[in-house]
């Protein structure tokens, strides 16, 4: 894990590895930060979705039993709301590296679209 240093605070920076080992045993909360469009399209599976056009810090869940991982398309948008989040009070935060993008080229299991139905389907990376 990396650490990125912002006028608000240090922000975590977790890699496709990291995420996805903490979150097959049940240690974080992945949050999207997408448009409703992309998250529709593609996503990780389990993640929500708090897009960054309708972000609110104080309306995430606690961090005591589970952290908080960030992401989007690149990683630009999850590190803007990983500040948003650090300037609210919070103590830590965290983002994925390279965001999806990264969690794909890391060959990582996600939720696409079957292009022929439009119904969701599981891609294994």
């Amino acid at each position: 894990m990396e650490t990125q240093s912002t006028d608000a605070g240090d922000i975590e920076v977790w890699t496709a590895d990291e995420v996805a080992e903490a979150k097959a045993k049940g240690e974080i909360v992945l949050v999207d930060v997408r448009t409703p469009q992309e998250y529709m399209f593609e996503h990780i599976e389990g993640a929500l979705l708090m897009p960054m056009s309708f972000f609110d810090a104080g309306s995430l869940p606690g961090q005591s039993d589970k952290r908080i991982v960030l992401y989007c398309g690149s990683s630009m948008r999850s590190g803007k709301m990983a500040e948003k989040v650090l300037a609210s009070g919070a103590g830590k935060i965290a983002h994925l590296k390279g965001g999806f993008g990264g969690w794909k080229e890391a060959k990582k299991p996600y939720i696409g679209t079957e292009m022929s139905t439009g119904a969701p389907k599981r891609v294994d990376g």
